[in-house]
Parts: structure tokens; C-alpha cells; sequence
């Protein structure tokens, strides 16, 4: 902490500023080179030098449009869309005199419809927009020469500019830390909005330059900083900085992000480096690959299919037209003397009949054009938001410990939802909690910990024995371990040997101390004191190590302070057994990465004896040890399998002494390497590291507890109730991962394992030889031959077993082989369940893209991490879980939610409920244009081919936007087939969105029949029933206006009676819309035919003199009403009572009253398609059978 005076540092002892004083130009080889040619002139943005180099701004813009780029943008994406561009194509030919309809008919529907996509897309540019107004226009301090600093605006700043940032604010720029309010220039940063992470990151400047502690220090200070160009790695920074005529190396150490904030620090000084778009955070804003859902894609061939039958259509329609046009003056005299045939243009002259048949080609095109549904694109946009905001208010999915709704980040995929097959599910932090808790620990070949883990349960109930620990203690019946929560949160362990000081006791004192001493040095934490209660708490870069320095703070070793140069701890002295202070002098730190897979640190204690201390996973640390410190391995190891079948992370601690000229000649190289200018300096480190974490005596190791999260197990049971298979992919030990299954009830009791692994005798041999080619040949033979060995236990097996398949991380690299993964694929299909263990990102994403191309089935990826980026973009459903690992895998996400368990709601209720109202909502739009298309065809062939419309330009132009959208609309937002209750308790329904029963081509083709049935039953009726009628009170009979209101009076009544049959879910919404689209017709009748004769046409009056006093009117609609409708009525109630689908079941069950009956329940899922193979239910089954 800064105490008012900036003591003096000797950088070259801290381990990531240990660049010393010398020259480094033999290592700046790569600076002014490709990806490296950045110059910033610090204090000096206005120089000649910086001005010519056209450094970008810092005003960020992430809008999709500019005014100017508004509209060309914009109607350039909305006529990508084929419909579209044929409406497009109609409206132009409607301005000449082909067109069977004024221009003015056809052009203002495609403006309504364009203009509101337009207009949404405007509003939500329109936020963005706000958005950047405000950030660009927040202020920070900059310097503005002579010492003095002045408020100005995000968007002004320039590179090379001095900043000052104070306390809990937003860095402006990618920023170059100079100098902050600590003696030691050093900063905390919170880096939520770039990675989602909580914990605080430690930042500390050049010992050049952490003098600049006043704002007038800056009134002559100039540098030079040459660095790497703009790129999108958030984790490297590779340059220089020239000052004072001296060259020093700079690394991620000194660079601040845009977006972080400063924490826990009262103000820092920093150098604008990069701005703007060239900022790290803005050049990794890349937009996620864009997703479509089978139903759209299948409604694109839809639509293809409807343009074939329009081009048929208009065809045979112009064949006999051509015929009937060529014979008008055949022998003498004029069929179709109306038209004067002998005194035509050319549209309708015999002699040019063949031109005359092209032409009413066109017109045909024109008139059918009601076919295609102009309004379809932008009614599903509306309803897939309204769809989304539902999700995102569900107040079942919300998560109020943590404050946190489930958000449907794109409304694209919400019928997606309802049909997936697979999910591909992250385990840690997914299934898991990722809230680490010390349970367990083997010092010295001892096992400590007497904590009972939830696996541990499951594998107890699994084998019907009570579990050990609770025995010796006396507690068969213990308490659920959802409600027995530790008091102290990372710390669940229970152990009277250790505890309360007690360890000093134990046989070997000395080992526990030093073990405990590693848990409280070898870290990365950041301690909290409260002013107040003065409680210590920890800001640690993980759960895990948060969780081991609570350990050691609970087990008498207390890490309460830190600096860049020592740990400070109370330990508890065995001799006085009273707390003591002692400080350990921090020369290095080896980082963990995940190649690396271990920590180490390297410090001097009071004595002056130099430590190195580390802790690792089991399959790098083992072969690191000394032949002198294997003392308790195979304790140690018997120790860490236990633990691992208890579904326990372990890692294993060990140290080692170091001579004075050992550390030195390492420091020097590992300087070297630090301070190396260039793209693979953490390599470099890494080799270096290497070469001291060695010659290790074994301590012992650590077992944490990753506990399920709440309601897991039922979810994975409901959902593979409702037939849907799932995979786990981890990174944890293969042990790990299937007790965590197991706990899960994924591979359950009596399921037979396939485990694929190359722990072979034979390939461990070649590992210890080291030919890389012969082991590489070696194991991917043993893969193939695991995998056909599997496939024929499948075979075998003849279906009357049920297996589950392990694959580690080695073999599934050999496994996803373009020879092999076809194989794979196959064994992994024909398993009722998966594990993939010690997976990598990568490995992630591909067998993603393996399952999704392989099964053609829609596959749903989730997962809680920045590992899990890949295999959520490359799904058809990538869901996010808003955990502890940060926001990484939220970012990229299609819908984001808390919770695992909150899966089965989404699923199973608005899946379902999606899928079955887009089906229902496209499927119904086809058959009412096709109802309302046919009638112009048919009347078409009434009228010879003539061209002549049946119905009003306008009546032709408000179908689809006015008097038949809104109850479509309704259908898709508000349409139940079964209640969110029913929907949970048979889960089996969600089979129908899988089998896409509800879209399928007979379905589709079934409701276009449908359409072409109401058409024809309209269009005889009417005409047989208006044909030679006397219809007005004078005599008159029924002329083209009379009968086109009437049949369009018909179309309307029996598109909206047909969506009221079909509703199963009746709203007050619902009834508006279907009954009020009938009332806005008679309405329009009576506004449209009261205008001038000039605009009304052919609807002038027609209603208020000609329909509505005839009672010939009204009969003929009810008549043709009732007959349109009595087709549909009895399919559906035939098909009902004898031969119900399964939500028509359902639907019978709940009218009958039997819903509630747990009898009948249990009888109604046997008509299930596939037994359920995983889940405690499926367990429960099998017992019962057996």
C-alpha cells in the first residue's frame, strides 16, 4: 500500500519486471517487422512523426448501419430473400400494361412489409447506436501539456496520449501503465467485461517509469514505444520502450484493456497505445456465425416449391390461352366475340397468339403472385421475438441467487429448441457448481478428509452399501447434501487429526507444515482484509486456488498480505504452538497454463534457504519427482484414485531446495527469456521453467469437490425420458468423469462400459523409448481396434443390452481421423451414453461437427467456459451457462441461462411449444394462400384465360398484411397443445419436435390440399349459386363485382374459421384477431366502397346496395363456410379418437380428468418410440422388470 512515500524497488528480483539495466537489441530483432511496425510517441501525439503514421481514432461505432449506408444496406439484405425479390420483379411489370391490377395495388404491400423489416432493423441499429454515444462520450482525464490534465471525451483521445484513470473506472483505450497511486506502481484490474472473471488481476509498471507519481511529473517526460501492431489476442503484448536513451522491454504485465476497470487502486497513469478498432477487446468483436434452423431451411424449399406451381400454373394458363387466343377466328365467325378479335392489339390477336401466350405468361406471374406469402418472412421475425420475450420472463428459469434471467440472445432458433437430438454437455461448471470446496488431502501417505462426497452417494446407492465414513461416524441417515452446506464457503473438510492445530501431533508434522505452507505461498491470490471485522478474503484467479488458500488459512497457515516482492503469512509455530508472522521473499513465478499444467513458485525464506514450491496435475508432477522424494507415491497415487472415484479434482503438491548458483544460472536464463522480444517468448519461458521443476520431493495432494449443481440429475433423467441423448465432454480424468456420470445417472448400474484409452502395456513402452512415429502408428491401430471390438459387443449384444462409451482425449485425436471418425460416430450412436474425458477445446468443436454432420440431427452444445467457445458455435443450439468461469461462453451463445436444470424447461415446454406454433403458424400461412391463390386460378379458367382478376386490386393487396396476418401472428405467439405442466410431466411429447411429425411434407402437402379443397368448394359454390340468380331488388344479375366481393367474403370467413378450428389454446388475444379480421373486412367494405367510383372501382357500394341486403349473400357464405370447413373437421375428429397423436393423447387425458392419475401416467409414456436407456428412472425400470 502507498504510505505517502514511493520507496525505491529492485525490479530485477520480481519476476515479471526482472529486465535488469542492459541493452536488449539482440532481442527487439522482430520489432519493425511484419506484425510488429507500431510506434507510439508518448506525451507527443500531435508530432510530425505520429501525425503521418494515420493512427486511428478512438470513437468505436459497432452499428450495422450509417445514414448513408442505411437504405442501400438495408433493402440489399431484404432482397436477398428470393420472395422478396420476386415481389419486387411484379411490382415493376405492374407499371406496364400487362399488369392485371393497378401499380399502386401491388407496390404498397412489398413497402409495408419491407418497410417494417426496415423499421426493425432501424430500432435495433437504432440502440446500438445510443450505446456508442455513451461511451464515446464518457470522460477521462488526459494530458493537455505543461503538467495539467483536463476532462475530455473517450472519442478524442489519440494514440501516444498520457491518461489518468482514477478508481472504478473504465479503462478508454488500450493503455500503457506508467505510474500508479502505490509506492511499487502497481494496479488492480477487474476484467468482467472482456472474459466474464471476477477476480482481480495484478498490473504493475516499469521501474523507469513508476516515479511519474504526479500529474506535473509528465510536463517533459517523453518515450518511444516500438510494439506489435493491432491483433486479438487479449493475453500477449510483446514491445519496447525507449526512454532516457535506454531500451526496455515491455509484456502483458504493463498493458491495460479497454473495457477493464481499475480496482482497488486509487488512480494510474498510462500512455495510449492502441484506440478505437485497433483496441484488443473491439478487434475480438467478431459476430458469431450466422445459424438457421431446419424448419426455415425447409420453408426456403416451401417456397421454391409454391414458385414451381405459380410458374405451372401461369403456364398451362398461357397454353390455353395461346390455343383458345389462335382459334377465336376460326371458320368465319369469333368464338369470343366480346373481345373483337378481329379489331384486338396484340394481346389478344390471333394471328400473334404465340406472342399474345407469352405475354399473358407475365400477367399470369402478376396475378398468382398471392401465392407466395409476402407476409410470411416478417410475421415469423415478429413472433420469434415476441417468442424470446416470453423465454426471457420465465420467471421457473430465473435464477434469483445470482440475479439472472434466462435471455434468448437470437430469436432465430427458437423451434430449434423443440427439436434437438443430442446435447453435448460441458461437465465442470455445467453440471458442476464450479465452486470448489477442500474436502479431502493425502500428506505424507495419510489420508486426511472424512467428508462424504455426492458421488460417493450415488456409488453407495449403486451398490446398495452404506457409505464407510458415515458409519465410523456414526451417521447412517445423513441429511440431503443440497441443504448441508459448509459454514465456511471452500471449505467442507472434517478431520479431528489436523484440525484446531492438532496436525503438530501426527506422525510426520513436518511434511503437513510444509504442505501446508505450499497451500498458503504457491498462488496467485490477492488478500482482502475488512476494515471492520478484519476477515481476510481472497481474490483468487480460480475457485481451485481460492479454495486451497482458505484450506491452509482453516489448517493454521494464513496468507494475509502481498506485495510484488513477498508473501506475508501467520503460520502456526509447532514448537510454541502459537501464531507466528513470517514473510517469504517472492523471486519468481512460473505460471500455469494448460499446456504446462502445473504452478510453480520460487521464494527465500527468513533463513535464507531458496524454495521452489509446486503444484500439478498427477500426469506431469509423478515424472518430475526426485528418486529420493517417491517416498509416499504409491500411498500418494492409491490416495488420488480413491479420490478420483469420489469425483474429486486432485492436484499434487510437491518442493525442492535450490543451491545459490542453481537459482542464479536459472534466473539469468528465465530473465533472458522474459525480457526476449518476440512471438514465442512464452515458449521460451516455458523451456526454462522446465528445466528447474525437477528433482521434486512428494508431499502429498489435494482432492476438491466440484458438487453438482442443484436439479441435475432430474434434468438429465426428464430429458432422456423425453428421448434425447447425451454426451458429456470433459477435461477432467477419465475416473473423475464417470463417477461424475454416474452420479448423474448417465451410465447407471448394470450398463456395460466400452472404454477406448491407450493406457496400454505395449504403447507405454514406446513412450518410454520416445519414437513419436511408432507410438503415433501404434495408437491409432489400437483405436481402430477398440472401436470394432465395440461395434461387435453392439452387435452382439443384439439390443438387449445397453452400453455407455469412455473415450480419453488420446484417442479421440486418433478417433476423429477422416478414416476413422465414420466409425466412431457409429459405435458412439449406437451407446445410450457418452464421456468424452481430458477433451480439449478443439477436440470439443470437432466432435460437435462430427455428431451434427454425422447425424443430420439438430445437436445442442452447453457449457460455462471459454473452452467451451468452439463446440457452442459449432452446434445447431449453442447455450450459455452463466456460472463462475465467466462470460466467455454467454458471448457466444444462442440462449443463455443459469442453470443446468433450467435445460429441461427450455426444452421441454418452450421448445416444444415453439416448434408446434412455427410449425402450425407456416403450415396454416400456405393453406390460406393457396385457398385465396386457387380461387384466381380457377376463376381464371371460368374467364377463359383472360387475365381478368377475380377480386378488386385492393382486396387483392390487404389479404395478406391486414385481413389474415394478425390471427397467424396470435397462433404463434399464444397456441398450447398442452399446458407447461403436462409438458414436464410426459416428456415423451417432445418426441415430436425430434421426428419433426408436425412439419413433415405430408403434413405441409396435407394442409396445401387442404387449401386447394376450400378453394374449389369456394369458387362452385359461388358461382353455381350467383350464376343466374336475379341479385339486386331491380332484376339485375350478379356481375364481376357482386361475385368477386362474395367469393372474397367466403376466402375470408373460411381462412379465420379454419384458424379458430385449429387453435387448441384459446386466448382473449386470439379471439380479437381471427374474429376482428372478419369485422376489418366488412368495415373496409363499407370506407373502400363509399369513395369515389374512380378509386373504389369495382367495390363501389357493392356491399351496402348489392351484398348485404341479399340474403342470397349471407347463405351462400354460411353455406360455403360450413361446407369448407366439414372436411377438416372430420379428419380431425376421426383422427382424434382413433388415432390420436401423442399430445391428442394427452389432451384426452386431461378432458377426462385422468391426468392426475398415476396409473394411467405410467401406462400413457409406453407408447414411447425407444426405451429410455440412462437417467435414475430408466434404473428404477429395469429393476422393476428384473
Amino acid at each position: 500500500m502507498s504510505d505517502g512515500r514511493r520507496k525505491k524497488l529492485h525490479f530485477s528480483k520480481i519476476y515479471s519486471f526482472a529486465c535488469g539495466k542492459a541493452s536488449f537489441k539482440d532481442d527487439l530483432s522482430q520489432i519493425g517487422g511484419p506484425g510488429f511496425s507500431r510506434l507510439v510517441f508518448c506525451n507527443e501525439p500531435d508530432c510530425s512523426e505520429a501525425t503521418s503514421r494515420n493512427y486511428g481514432g478512438n470513437y468505436v461505432r459497432t452499428t450495422k448501419y450509417t445514414l448513408a449506408t442505411f437504405f442501400p444496406k438495408s433493402l440489399f439484405e431484404q432482397f436477398r430473400r428470393v420472395a422478396n425479390m420476386y415481389f419486387l420483379v411484379v411490382g415493376c411489370l405492374s407499371f406496364t400494361p400487362l399488369a392485371p391490377y393497378a401499380a399502386v395495388s401491388a407496390i404498397i404491400p412489398l413497402i409495408i412489409v419491407i418497410g417494417a423489416t426496415m423499421i426493425k432493423e432501424a430500432i435495433e441499429d437504432w440502440r446500438r447506436k445510443k450505446q456508442d454515444i455513451e461511451v464515446n462520450n464518457r470522460k477521462v482525464k488526459v494530458h493537455c501539456g505543461n503538467g495539467i490534465f483536463n476532462y475530455t471525451e473517450w472519442k478524442n483521445l489519440r494514440v501516444g496520449d498520457i491518461v489518468k484513470v482514477e478508481k472504478d473506472s473504465f479503462f478508454p483505450a488500450d493503455l500503457l501503465l506508467l505510474s500508479s497511486s502505490y509506492g511499487d506502481a502497481i494496479c488492480y484490474v477487474e476484467t468482467m467485461n472482456l472474459d466474464g472473471e471476477t477476480n482481480l488481476k495484478l498490473k504493475q509498471a516499469l521501474e523507469v517509469t513508476s516515479g511519474l507519481n504526479e500529474d506535473s511529473s509528465f510536463q517533459d517526460f517523453k518515450a518511444l514505444v516500438k510494439c506489435e501492431d493491432p491483433n486479438v489476442n487479449l493475453y500477449t503484448f510483446v514491445g519496447s520502450m525507449d526512454v532516457k536513451e535506454q531500451q526496455f522491454p515491455l509484456s502483458p504485465q504493463q498493458l491495460l484493456l479497454r473495457d477493464s476497470k481499475l480496482r482497488n487502486t486509487d488512480y494510474i497513469y498510462g500512455a495510449v497505445v492502441f484506440t478505437g478498432h485497433d483496441t484488443k477487446v473491439i478487434q475480438n468483436s467478431t459476430e458469431p456465425p450466422s445459424k438457421r434452423s431446419k424448419i426455415e431451411k425447409k420453408m426456403d424449399k416451401i417456397v421454391y416449391f409454391l414458385f414451381c406451381t405459380l410458374f405451372l400454373m401461369a403456364l398451362i394458363g398461357s397454353i390455353f390461352f395461346g390455343i383458345t387466343t389462335n382459334e377465336d377466328l376460326g371458320n368465319g365467325w369469333m368464338k369470343r366475340w366480346y373481345l373483337r378479335p378481329d379489331d384486338s392489339t396484340i394481346y389478344f390477336d390471333p394471328k400473334k397468339a404465340p406472342t399474345a401466350a407469352v405475354l399473358h405468361f407475365l400477367t399470369a406471374l402478376m396475378l398468382y403472385n398471392s401465392l407466395i406469402p409476402i407476409s410470411l418472412y416478417v410475421s415469423i421475425e415478429i413472433v420469434k421475438v415476441l417468442q424470446s420475450i416470453f423465454i426471457n420472463n420465465d420467471l421457473h428459469m430465473y435464477y434469483e441467487e445470482a440475479d439472472k434471467p434466462a435471455r434468448a440472445r437470437t430469436s432465430n432458433l427458437n423451434e430449434e429448441l423443440g427439436q434437438v437430438d443430442t446435447i453435448l454437455s460441458d461437465k465442470t461448471g455445467t453440471l458442476t457448481c464450479n465452486s470448489m470446496e477442500f474436502v479431502k488431502c493425502s500428506v505424507a501417505g495419510t489420508a486426511y478428509g472424512h467428508g462424504v462426497t455426492e458421488v460417493e452417494r450415488a456409488m453407495a446407492r449403486r451398490k446398495g452399501s452404506p457409505l464407510v465414513h458415515e458409519v465410523e461416524d456414526g451417521r447412517n441417515d445423513v441429511e440431503d447434501p443440497a441443504s448441508a452446506k459448509p459454514l465456511i464457503k471452500g471449505f467442507n473438510f472434517k478431520d479431528k487429526r489436523i484440525m484446531n492445530g492438532k496436525w503438530v501431533n501426527e506422525a510426520h508434522s513436518d511434511v503437513i507444515e510444509k504442505f501446508l505452507r505450499l497451500l498458503a505461498i504457491c498462488h496467485t491470490a490477492i488478500p482482502e482484509v475488512d476494515e471492520e471485522t478484519g476477515k481476510i478474503s481472497y481474490e483468487a484467479e480460480s475457485p481451485d486456488e481460492a479454495a486451497f488458500v482458505i484450506a491452509a488459512r482453516e489448517l493454521g497457515f494464513t496468507f494475509y498480505n502481498r506485495t510484488q516482492t513477498s508473501i506475508s503469512l501467520h503460520e502456526l509455530d509447532p514448537v510454541s504452538g502459537k501464531q507466528v508472522e513470517r514473510s517469504y521473499k517472492l523471486l519468481n513465478i512460473l505460471e500455469f497454463n494448460s499446456s504446462r499444467k502445473r504452478m510453480s513458485v520460487i521464494v527465500q525464506n527468513e533463513e535464507g534457504k531458496l524454495l521452489l514450491l509446486c503444484k500439478g496435475a498427477d500426469s506431469v508432477m509423478f515424472e518430475r519427482l526426485a528418486k529420493n522424494g517417491r517416498k509416499f507415491e504409491e500411498q500418494t497415487r492409491d490416495h488420488m484414485n480413491e479420490y478420483a472415484d469420489a469425483g474429486l479434482r486432485t492436484l499434487i503438491l510437491a518442493y525442492r531446495e535450490l543451491s545459490e548458483e542453481e537459482y542464479k544460472a536459472f534466473n539469468e536464463e528465465f530473465t533472458e527469456a522474459k525480457n526476449s522480444v518476440s512471438a514465442d517468448r512464452d515458449e521460451m519461458v516455458d523451456e526454462v521453467a522446465e528445466k528447474i521443476e525437477k528433482d521434486l520431493i512428494l508431499l502429498g495432494a489435494t482432492a476438491v469437490e466440484d458438487k453438482l449443481q442443484n436439479g441435475v440429475p432430474q434434468c438429465i433423467d426428464k430429458l432422456a425420458q423425453a428421448g434425447i441423448k447425451i454426451w458429456v465432454l470433459t477435461g477432467d480424468k477419465m475416473e473423475t468423469a464417470i463417477n461424475i456420470g454416474f452420479a448423474c445417472s448417465l451410465p447407471r448400474q448394470g450398463m456395460k462400459q466400452i472404454i477406448i484409452n491407450l493406457e496400454t502395456p505395449e504403447i507405454k513402452a514406446l513412450e518410454k523409448e520416445g519414437q513419436k512415429f511408432a507410438i503415433a502408428k501404434a495408437s491409432k491401430a489400437s483405436v481402430v481396434n477398440q472401436i470394432n471390438e465395440g461395434k461387435a459387443q453392439l452387435t452382439a449384444s443384439n439390443g438387449n443390452s445397453t452400453y455407455a462409451l469412455i473415450i480419453d482425449g488420446k484417442s479421440l485425436a486418433y478417433a476423429l481421423e477422416d478414416d476413422i471418425k465414420s466409425k466412431f460416430l457409429e459405435l458412439a450412436i449406437g451407446c445410450a451414453s457418452v464421456i468424452c474425458c481430458r477433451s480439449s477445446p478443439k477436440q470439443k468443436a470437432l466432435v460437435t461437427r462430427l455428431v451434427k454432420r454425422g447425424t443430420g440431427k439438430t445437436i445442442l452444445a452447453i457449457g460455462d467456459g471459454a473452452n467451451d467457445v468452439g463446440m457452442l458455435q459449432e452446434a445447431d443450439i449453442g447455450i450459455g451457462i452463466s456460472g463462475v468461469e465467466g462470460m466467455q461462453a454467454v458471448m457466444s451463445s444462442d440462449i443463455a441461462i443459469a442453470q443446468f436444470q433450467y435445460l429441461e424447461r427450455l426444452l421441454l415446454v418452450h421448445g416444444h411449444w415453439c416448434y408446434r406454433r412455427i410449425s402450425s403458424m407456416i403450415c396454416y400461412f400456405f393453406y390460406k394462400n393457396i385457398t385465396y391463390g386457387f380461387t384466381l386460378f380457377l376463376f381464371e379458367a371460368y374467364a377463359s384465360f383472360s387475365g381478368q382478376p377475380a377480386y378488386n386490386d385492393w382486396y387483392m393487396s390487404l389479404y395478406n398484411v391486414f385481413f389474415t396476418s394478425l390471427p397467424v401472428v396470435a397462433l404463434g405467439v399464444f397456441d398450447q397443445d398442452v399446458s407447461a405442466r403436462l409438458c414436464l410431466k410426459f416428456p415423451l411429447l417432445y418426441q415430436e419436435g425430434v421426428q419433426n411429425v408436425l412439419f413433415s411434407w405430408c403434413r405441409i402437402l396435407s394442409w396445401m390440399f387442404n387449401g386447394v379443397c376450400s378453394s374449389i368448394i369456394i369458387f362452385f359454390f359461388c358461382t353455381s349459386a350467383l350464376e343466374h340468380q336475379a341479385f339486386r331488388k331491380g332484376g339485375e344479375v350478379v356481375g364481376l363485382g357482386i361475385l368477386g366481393t362474395t367469393m372474397y367474403s367466403c376466402v375470408i370467413w373460411v381462412v379465420n374459421c379454419q384458424m379458430a378450428l385449429s387453435v387448441s389454446y384459446f386466448t382473449l388475444i386470439q379471439h380479437i384477431f381471427i374474429w376482428g379480421g372478419i369485422i376489418l373486412w366488412y368495415l373496409f367494405l363499407l370506407v373502400y366502397g363509399a369513395m369515389s367510383p374512380t378509386i373504389s372501382t369495382t367495390a363501389y357500394k357493392v356491399f351496402i346496395e348489392a351484398c348485404a341486403p341479399a340474403l342470397s349473400y349471407w347463405l351462400v357464405i354460411l353455406f360455403v363456410v360450413i361446407s369448407s370447413l366439414v372436411p377438416y373437421f372430420s379428419y380431425s375428429a376421426i383422427q382424434m379418437r382413433f388415432f390420436p397423436m401423442y399430445h391428442e393423447t394427452i389432451q384426452w387425458t386431461r378432458l377426462e380428468g385422468r391426468s392426475e392419475n398415476p396409473e394411467y401416467c405410467n401406462v400413457a409414456p409406453q407408447i414411447s418410440l425407444q426405451p429410455t436407456t440412462v437417467g435414475f428412472t430408466s434404473q428404477v425400470e429395469e429393476k422393476r422388470n428384473h
